[in-house]
């Protein structure tokens, strides 16, 4: 979790309150969340997210991350390739990720997927007392 862009939520209220916007946004269509769990056994390993959908532009960003404990098993593949399979149905065209510089399993992941770099945001990013920065990729469908 330490590529996300902002610090974990410990507060019980402040979770609580994420989730209800969350919820919101869902109801609203211009965000989707999905948990990933493993099929044998139901254990929530990771997630991912549609958000920032625009569809007179038909465009979106998508965000994952998957627990250590599920790396290297094809999780965060299989989980995208669904998630990129209903973007194309519900007709969205292009599509944005954002990943910390350093997090190779992400890039290499994107890279599978047919996302090519499109940008870079120098200190995009204040994490653990540092800044960090981004590369974003894109992908037209």
């Amino acid at each position: 979790m330490s590529t996300l862009d902002q610090e974990p939520i410990e507060d019980p209220d402040a979770v609580a309150a994420r989730v209800g916007a969350q919820v919101e946004e869902m109801a609203g269509g211009d965000a989707a969340y999905w948990a990933i769990r493993r099929a044998a056994d139901g254990a929530f390993i990771g997630f991912c997210e549609l958000f920032d959908i625009d569809r007179r532009r038909d465009t979106a960003e998508i965000r994952f991350a998957v627990a250590r404990e599920g790396w290297g098993q094809g999780f965060g593949q299989e989980a995208l390739s669904a998630l990129l399979a209903q973007i194309a149905a519900d007709g969205l065209k292009a599509i944005t990720a954002r990943v910390h510089v350093g997090d190779v399993p992400a890039e290499r992941l994107l890279a599978k997927l047919g996302f090519r770099p499109d940008g870079y945001m120098k200190g995009a990013v204040h994490r653990d007392g540092e800044r960090r920065d981004r590369r974003i990729y894109g992908l037209r469908l």
